[in-house]
């Protein structure tokens, strides 16, 4: 098992991630509601870039690209059709639901990463699945479980997300 490094680039890239997955939470959470806003929303979609973003700056060692660099690239290309529905094509016509669709997966895609390193670095649960990366059946089941719930959480926000205004609530 490894432990959580100390140094200013992880500890960094780890409170961008766990910034992204709060406000995704929150965003993922109004988009059921049909609401956004702006503050929330901008927060969001700039730490999941930045957290792809930083991924990059770590030296790896072994066969390149790694599966974190790998998930990093998919998220980026999922980011940029979402922030063009939103901030350039204002959630018009198509590009709600690829709005929609990509800030789920973007929120799912941190949260999957989340699971993964959590189960590597927290001593309970590499117990549960020692092997690197993890596998095994409560690995598996966490993961499926999670996929699930997103899969519901994002086809919901497809029916429900028709803000009247791109961005018109304030930020809170």
């Amino acid at each position: 098992m490894t432990t959580l490094s100390m140094d200013p680039l992880t500890l960094t890239h780890v409170l961008i991630t766990l910034i992204a997955i709060v406000s995704g939470l929150v965003v993922l959470a109004q988009m059921l509601k049909s609401e956004l806003h702006s503050g929330w929303t901008g927060t969001f979609l700039a730490t999941s870039v930045l957290t792809s973003a930083t991924g990059f700056l770590f030296h790896q060692a072994g066969a390149q690209p790694t599966p974190g660099q790998v998930i990093g690239v998919v998220a980026l290309v999922i980011l940029v059709p979402t922030l063009v529905g939103l901030y350039l094509k204002h959630l018009a016509g198509v590009w709600r639901p690829i709005y929609v669709v990509g800030a789920v997966i973007s929120l799912y895609l941190n949260v999957f990463v989340l699971i993964i390193q959590s189960f590597i670095k927290i001593p309970p649960l590499h117990a549960l699945a020692p092997s690197i990366p993890p596998s095994g059946p409560v690995f598996a089941a966490t993961q499926l479980v999670v996929l699930v719930g997103f899969v519901i959480a994002g086809w919901l926000a497809v029916k429900r997300f028709h803000p009247l205004t791109a961005l018109a609530t304030p930020a809170e």
